[in-house]
């Protein structure tokens, strides 16, 4: 439990001890967040028993040991078995095919997190959910986020092509990520009538090579199933609470682009939309995963709360009150969350062995 606490309160403090008036990322990686990134890969790639689906991930990299490569490409998500499948060629085992996600996973936090005003801010809001629950616990939509947090970076600077490469590999480690491709449609202030033709044809391709032949069995092991997931309300609720502040705020925001006022616009609305299907939906767990991909938003608004409700020094406090929500978080999934033991302890590879 301890090196979750040390993950969030060192980027809390940097936060708290930031200047009062946010100050740009530069174009260039300071050293401090490129050590953030490999500490962050490290610790979620060299994790021991960590996380719920453990015992799965172990099996599916096991079972690409002498696979032959035609029959993983075959396979539903096929970015995620071929790197299993290369991290056989070499016997890195599941640390090395971990390791990778990691750092898939951190490169698009960190390329996300210094795009904001308060950078260490939007740290400190990811690790409690984003960074311990879904990238040490769902390997494969970690990764799909982080990605998809990279190409979030793209579009909303109008680089709509990098946001649908980006998409695009993240539905070969979890297919859902597809569902974010419209985006790049919506987001675009102009030129909507050519975007919308090549996004589609992207979307269609995508559609067919990795959706087509597993919707029968997504809609019966989800919505059938009525498969419910513990949390699912209070996490959707999480991401509609900044999409509620970002409507309301909205003409207070420094838009930096008509792109990324778009973008921020349309997540707000998703984020509130999911609650109204959940309510509605058979499966809490399918909206569930889906709302996954709108936890960026929180990053976005509370990295800019402080200064869209402060003043002057008034907006310190506004740092030191997202702090506390984020470790009121942080402690009661630890204590109370019903699979926070699936995390507990947190076991360092190279500290006990194989």
């Amino acid at each position: 439990m301890l090196t979750y606490w040390i993950l969030f309160l060192l980027p809390a403090w940097a936060s708290v001890m930031a200047p009062t008036r946010p100050r740009p990322a530069g174009p260039r990686l300071e050293l401090s967040w490129l050590l953030v990134g490999v500490v962050l890969a490290l610790l979620i790639g060299l994790r021991h028993e960590v996380g719920g689906d453990w015992s799965n991930y172990e099996r599916h990299y096991l079972y690409m040991v002498g696979a032959p490569l035609a029959e993983v490409l075959e396979q539903s998500d096929p970015g995620y078995y071929l790197l299993n499948w290369l991290a056989a060629q070499v016997d890195g085992g599941v640390y090395l095919v971990n390791t990778v996600f990691g750092a898939l996973f951190s490169w698009g936090l960190v390329a996300f997190c210094r795009q904001q005003p308060r950078p260490w801010l939007a740290l400190a809001v990811a690790v409690p959910y984003m960074v311990i629950v879904v990238a040490m616990g769902y390997s494969r939509q970690g990764v799909a986020l982080g990605l998809a947090m990279l190409g979030m970076v793209g579009l909303a600077r109008h680089n709509n092509l990098q946001f649908v490469l980006c998409v695009a590999l993240a539905a070969t480690f979890h297919k859902s990520a597809v569902l974010l491709v419209p985006l790049a449609v919506l987001a675009t202030p102009r030129g909507r009538l050519w975007t919308g033709l090549w996004v589609g044809v992207t979307a269609a391709v995508l559609y067919w090579v990795l959706l087509a032949d597993s919707v029968e069995a997504l809609m019966t092991n989800y919505v059938e199933a009525q498969y419910q997931s513990e949390g699912a309300a209070v996490r959707i609720a999480m991401n509609a609470l900044p999409a509620a502040l970002l409507l309301v705020l909205r003409k207070r925001v420094q838009w930096q682009q008509a792109a990324e006022r778009n973008l921020w616009m349309m997540m707000a609305l998703a984020a509130l939309a999911a609650v109204a299907v959940l309510l509605v939906s058979p499966s809490s767990t399918a909206v569930d995963r889906v709302a996954l991909y709108l936890i960026p938003l929180q990053l976005f608004v509370f990295a800019r709360l402080p200064d869209l409700l402060g003043h002057g020094r008034d907006r310190r406090t506004w740092v030191v009150l997202v702090v506390v929500y984020y470790a009121t978080v942080l402690f009661v999934w630890l204590t109370f969350a019903t699979h926070s033991q699936y995390w507990l302890p947190y076991q360092f590879y190279p500290l006990v062995g194989g």
